[in-house]
């Protein structure tokens, strides 16, 4: 007879969503990338079904299912990297309710945020944002060997069961749960199909589809209209849904920024450390002062970039920054001012391009998913520093990436905003 899926153990994962920052360190690390390029593939290869916690969550069950699949789950695999906090107390519910079959793993530079040091752990590398197809191909094996010995051998890896060598482990009858991991596997509007969705119509430049994807994705999160607020959602998936929103120009371009304004209001960007909102919010500003020249918009735009480039050096923030300065260099009536603003860029440019020129001499560069956006970035900081032979050279590597439509018109835009600023500068 042959083997159906309710014949194979479940794995549950437990892990954040999205791209998700490490405050300790600053980066940004790609969780859905680990999800989709080394545990599931391991799971499924060690012939377990795959069920991930955000589909329990974002599917319209409520918290019972979710202790359930804690309980019942042959396997569960924990990603605790960025210190998510859905994921450390699930790993600790985990602990609490089942002896054994616990695997944790965690990004090699993160910190441990509780007193996990004496727990197996699995560590990965992550390349910018992403995984490395050398790592998933390094890492995938050992996981599935690991899976397969967990399995087999059924040993304590829970610390309570350690400890407390004679705790019982609760059960429940076996009533409904099979129907309940049918539903998950097969929700066609599942959190993750709709991210998918959302990010294969920005690749497309189909901005409004990823509204509507995204949306929709948020949707699931409580099953609260998006009328309201955004407060409490999940990060990542307001970044995109403020990103589509103002990409999509939709009805006209100002009232697509108010609208992507409104939304990044939920992230509080005054007070984040994130990055991904700060550069959001400065590309707003500065959408919202180039169509009102209002000089706030331009301030707000400076604050935010500058604070996402000295978080953590990104240079997406670092390149905007530098064209803000020059945009309020130009505006300067003082000339001392005016001076401070262009020194102060060049040098932020110079650092920009030492900093690049260390990334893209890398081994790594090849397997990073941003790849492009670093030649795009590095070409234009070329040009703008009077380095025309290299910011071509970085261009061509720019454009055999194979941008997508709106990437290079960001970059055409960014390029034509500073070669003009240039040639309009006085020289002193």
């Amino acid at each position: 007879m042959a083997e159906t899926d309710a014949d194979r153990p479940l794995c549950f994962v437990v892990m954040g969503f999205g791209k998700k920052t490490d405050y300790e360190s600053g980066r940004t690390l790609d969780l859905n990338a680990t999800y989709e390029a080394i545990i599931r593939p391991a799971v499924l290869e060690a012939g377990l079904r795959c069920v991930r916690a955000d589909e329990v969550n974002h599917s319209g069950v409520i918290d019972l299912p979710m202790y359930e699949m804690l309980l019942r789950a042959e396997l569960v695999i924990a990603d605790i990297s960025t210190a998510n906090a859905n994921a450390l107390y699930e790993l600790g519910v985990r602990h609490a309710l089942r002896p054994y079959a616990t695997i944790v793993m965690k990004e090699a530079d993160g910190r441990f945020h509780f007193d996990l040091n004496h727990v197996a752990t699995v560590t990965y590398k992550h390349l910018g944002e992403d995984i490395g197809v050398s790592e998933a191909m390094r890492l995938r094996p050992r996981l599935v060997g690991l899976i397969r010995e967990v399995m087999r051998t059924r040993q304590p890896d829970s610390p309570v069961y350690t400890f407390l060598t004679r705790l019982a482990q609760p059960r429940l009858s076996e009533e409904g749960f099979e129907r309940l991991v049918d539903r998950v596997e097969a929700s066609e509007a599942s959190l993750a199909a709709l991210v998918e969705q959302g990010e294969a119509a920005i690749a497309a430049s189909r901005h409004a589809d990823a509204v509507t994807a995204f949306r929709a994705a948020l949707g699931l999160a409580d099953g609260a209209p998006l009328d309201g607020r955004l407060d409490g959602k999940d990060p990542y998936l307001v970044q995109r849904l403020a990103l589509a929103t103002y990409k999509s120009r939709q009805p006209d371009e100002v009232r697509a920024l108010q609208a992507a304004l409104r939304i990044l209001g939920a992230l509080d960007p005054d007070r984040s450390n994130d990055p991904e909102t700060l550069g959001l919010a400065g590309a707003v500003h500065k959408g919202l002062w180039q169509a009102s020249r209002d000089p706030q918009h331009l301030a707000a735009a400076i604050r935010y970039y500058g604070r996402g480039f000295e978080i953590r050096q990104d240079y997406y923030n670092g390149e905007n920054y530098a064209l803000c300065l020059d945009h309020r260099a130009a505006l300067q009536d003082d000339p001392e001012e005016r001076l401070f603003d262009r020194i102060s860029a060049r040098k932020l440019r110079e650092q920009l391009r030492q900093m690049l020129a260390g990334i893209i001499a890398s081994d790594a560069l090849s397997e990073r998913s941003d790849a492009r956006w670093i030649f795009a970035t590095a070409a234009n900081t070329a040009f703008a520093l009077g380095h025309p032979g290299e910011g071509e050279a970085h261009e061509a590597r720019f454009l055999a990436a194979g941008p997508a439509d709106w990437e290079l018109q960001s970059y055409r835009r960014n390029q034509d905003e500073m070669l003009r600023l240039a040639r309009s500068s006085p020289r002193s």
